[in-house]
């Protein structure tokens, strides 16, 4: 079924890479416009530069989440661009790996401040467009499995994602309240080969490359395998359309079963 966002505005933060980039070329060969933010340049225009390619309609802004100024600026030109902004994905997030005794107050506030305050600006400043098109919206926002369960080692990320999971639950009665028609749902992606796995679980050397993932899959997800941005980006995908329509409040976990072993 081709087209179920077509003529849909969609935002994406942290689009250039990983699960954001996977997100953002399955709704464009879906039919949305998409608005990619990050603060990767060179590779937010190379991920423009794809769905183009692929015939989807793109355009790329250099944005760090954690600014307010800078979202009101982003929104700004969204609504100068379209006049209207239909879907959300607040997918940018960091992670890093270190014991609640050695972690600093600085990283702590980072992390924060990108994984938590950042979804936070985003929902606050795009719900005004969203509505003003009267045609309501989806929020989708990422949390992760570690949103939903301990890891040691990851108490400052569990602690953002598990804040983003409840966040997400509180707006989506917020919204449904006002009746405005936008639903607000959040995504909690398992073991999935992106970039972010270089700091969240660094690999036993202490040699800045990944670690095995196809090793730690077999090990703990009881499907056995890795999961890979495109498997997140069919269920974002699923949340903005209206396929939908009657979800609003949700957490939709992607992650083999990692979560309820």
């Amino acid at each position: 079924m081709a087209g179920r966002v077509q003529g849909k505005v969609a935002l994406i933060t942290g689009g250039a890479s990983g699960i954001g980039r996977g997100c953002a070329e399955t709704l464009a060969a879906e039919g949305a416009v998409v608005v990619i933010t990050d603060v990767q340049d060179t590779k937010g225009a190379e991920a423009v530069a794809a769905i183009e390619a692929a015939g989807g309609q793109a355009w790329h802004l250099h944005h760090d989440v954690t600014d307010e100024a800078a979202w009101e600026s982003v929104v700004a030109e969204v609504r100068e661009r379209h006049g209207r902004l239909d879907i959300l994905v607040n997918n940018a997030g960091i992670g890093i790996n270190a014991s609640v005794l050695t972690m600093s107050l600085a990283d702590w506030r980072r992390q924060t401040a990108v994984n938590l305050d950042g979804v936070f600006l985003g929902t606050k400043h795009s719900i005004p467009l969203m509505r003003a098109s009267g045609d309501g919206g989806s929020i989708i926002n990422m949390s992760s499995v570690a949103g939903l369960k301990g890891a040691p080692a990851l108490a400052g990320y569990c602690a953002t994602k598990g804040g983003v999971r409840l966040f997400t639950k509180a707006v989506a009665m917020e919204c449904a309240n006002a009746k405005d028609g936008i639903r607000v749902n959040s995504v909690h992606p398992g073991i999935i080969e992106t970039p972010i796995w270089l700091t969240v679980l660094p690999a036993g050397d202490g040699a800045n490359a990944p670690p095995d993932l196809d090793a730690l899959s077999t090990m703990a997800v009881p499907l056995g395998v890795k999961g890979l941005p495109q498997d997140i980006a069919n269920g974002v995908l699923w949340l903005a359309s209206d396929e939908s329509r009657y979800v609003t409040g949700a957490e939709l976990v992607i992650d083999g079963g990692l979560s309820v072993r």
